[in-house]
C-alpha cells in the first residue's frame, strides 16, 4: 500500500549535500527524487507570486557549497572577455586623454597612464582571487562590512582628515595614495541586502522583515555619502537597493511608495539649497551659463560632434588639451567619440549592453537564491552607473561625478566594481550551463 501524500501546498525543494530535502518534511528524500515523486530542481522556485522569486527556505546548516573547481558556467568567458577589452580599451584612453595634461603638470605624458596601469593591476589580482572564492562565504563578513564602511564614510568628514578636491570631500589616503569610502559602500550595501533578503525569503512580503532593514542601512550610507556632497553614488545606492528587493519579491506597491518618498527628499534636499537646484539643472540649458555651470557640458558635446562617423583617430583629439576638464576620468567618453566616432562608441555602448544581458542570464541560472540577487546587484551597479555617466557626458542627466565602470581613471572605483564583478564570475562558474 503506497503513503498518501500530504495536501499542503507545493514548496521549493533544496539540493542539500546529494539528497533533496522538501522544507515542509522532516525526512530527507532520496537525490534526484522528491516525497511527491517529482524531479527534484536545486534553486528552482515551484510557486511565487513572480518568477524567481518564490520563497526560499533557511539554508541548512551543513550546505554543501560548489567546488572552486567546477567547470565555468557557458557566461563565465563571455563576460571576462568583456571586462577585459573594456579595461584595454580604458588603459590606452588614459593615456590618451591626459597625455598633455600630464606632460604640463607632471614633465612626462606617462603620468596618469601609470597610476592606472599601477591600479588595473591591483584590480585584476583582486578579480582574479575574488571570483575563486565560493560567494557563499561572504555572507559571513557582511556586518564588519557594513561596520567597517559606516566608519570610514565618518572618518572622511572629519575636517582635517579627508581630503578635498573640486569641493567634494570623498578621500582618505597618505600621499598619492587614496581610497574612496564612497565606493566601498556599493559592495558593503550590496552584500547585506542579499543576505538579508535570501534568510528572511519565508517573509519576503513583511516589509518589516525585509524592506525597513535595507531602508536603513541605505540610508545610514546614503546621508553620510549627501554629506560629502556625492548625489551620484547615493542614487547608485538607491538603484541597487530598489532592483534587489524588486527582484526579490518585496510587494510593489511598498517600493513605489519608497521610491517616491525618496524622491521627494532629493527634491527637497535641491531646493533647499539653491546653489545645489543650478547645479542639477544647468544641463538642460548649458547656454544660460557657458562658462561656468555650463562649460563642461558644452564642451562635451562639442568633444563628441567633432568625432563624426569614424572619429579623428586615436591620440588625434582635440579637447584633451584644456578644453576638457576631467578628460581622463568622468568624461573619458567624450574623448572616445571624439577619437572614435560614433562607431567606436556604439561598440563601446553594446559592451555595457552585453554584460546586462549576461548578468541577467547568472541571476536567472543561479544556483540559489543568495548567488540571484548577489548577480542582480552587481550587474545593477555597473549598469546603472554606466548610465549616469554617459547621460552626463552627452547632456542628458545632470553631472555628478560618477566613473565609467572599467574605463575612467580612478583606483577605488576600479578596484571595487571588479571586486563586484570578481563575485558575479564566481556565480557564473556555478551556475547552470
Amino acid at each position: 500500500m503506497t503513503r498518501q501524500q500530504p495536501t499542503a501546498p507545493r514548496r521549493m525543494r533544496l539540493v542539500t549535500g546529494g539528497l533533496a530535502t522538501d522544507p515542509g518534511t522532516r525526512r530527507p528524500a532520496p537525490a534526484g527524487r522528491s516525497s511527491t515523486s517529482r524531479p527534484a530542481t536545486a534553486g528552482r522556485p515551484t510557486g511565487g507570486r513572480r518568477a524567481g522569486v518564490a520563497a526560499e527556505p533557511t539554508p541548512r546548516r551543513h550546505h554543501a557549497e560548489p567546488s572552486v573547481d567546477a567547470p565555468a558556467g557557458k557566461r563565465f568567458f563571455p563576460l571576462l572577455l568583456i571586462a577585459g577589452l573594456l579595461c584595454v580599451v580604458g588603459l590606452i584612453m588614459v593615456l590618451s586623454a591626459s597625455a598633455a595634461e600630464a606632460e604640463a603638470d607632471h614633465g612626462t605624458p606617462w603620468y596618469q597612464f601609470q597610476r592606472q596601469a599601477l591600479w588595473l593591476g591591483i584590480g585584476v589580482v583582486a578579480m582574479i582571487v575574488v571570483q575563486r572564492i565560493d560567494y557563499h562565504r561572504w555572507r559571513r563578513f557582511v556586518g564588519p562590512m557594513v561596520l567597517g564602511t559606516l566608519v570610514l564614510l565618518v572618518v572622511v568628514l572629519v575636517p582635517g582628515v579627508g581630503r578635498e578636491v573640486n569641493g567634494s570631500t570623498r578621500w582618505l589616503g597618505i600621499g598619492s595614495f587614496t581610497i574612496q569610502p564612497s565606493e566601498v559602500a556599493k559592495l558593503a550595501l550590496l552584500l547585506f541586502a542579499a543576505d538579508l533578503l535570501a534568510r528572511r525569503a519565508n517573509r519576503i512580503h513583511r516589509t518589516d522583515a525585509t524592506l525597513r532593514p535595507v531602508l536603513v542601512v541605505f540610508g545610514a550610507m546614503g546621508v553620510l555619502i549627501m554629506a560629502q556632497p556625492n548625489l551620484g553614488t547615493t542614487f547608485l545606492l538607491f538603484a541597487i537597493c530598489v532592483t534587489m528587493l524588486f527582484v526579490a519579491g518585496v510587494p510593489g506597491r511598498s517600493l513605489a511608495v519608497t521610491v517616491a518618498g525618496v524622491g521627494a527628499l532629493g527634491v527637497a534636499a535641491a531646493v533647499f539649497e539653491p546653489y545645489r537646484m543650478r547645479r542639477l539643472l544647468a544641463f538642460t540649458d548649458p547656454w544660460a551659463d557657458p562658462l561656468n555651470t555650463g562649460y563642461q557640458t558644452l564642451q562635451s558635446q562639442a568633444a563628441l560632434a567633432s568625432g563624426g562617423a569614424t572619429g579623428q583617430g586615436l591620440g588625434q583629439g582635440r579637447a584633451k588639451y584644456g578644453f576638457l576638464p576631467e578628460g581622463h576620468t568622468d568624461f573619458i567618453f567624450s574623448n572616445i567619440g571624439e577619437e572614435f566616432g560614433l562607431l567606436g562608441a556604439v561598440v563601446l555602448l553594446g559592451l555595457f549592453v552585453a554584460i546586462g544581458v549576461l548578468g541577467v542570464g547568472v541571476a536567472l541560472a543561479a544556483p540559489d537564491r543568495f548567488g540571484m540577487l548577489v548577480a542582480t546587484g552587481v550587474t545593477t551597479w555597473i549598469l546603472v552607473q554606466a548610465f549616469v555617466n554617459l547621460g552626463a557626458v552627452v547632456g542628458l542627466l545632470p553631472i555628478t561625478g560618477v566613473p565609467l565602470p572599467f574605463v575612467s581613471s580612478g583606483g577605488s572605483s576600479l578596484i571595487v566594481t571588479m571586486v563586484g564583478f570578481g563575485m558575479l564570475l564566481n556565480v557564473a562558474r556555478h551556475s547552470e550551463r
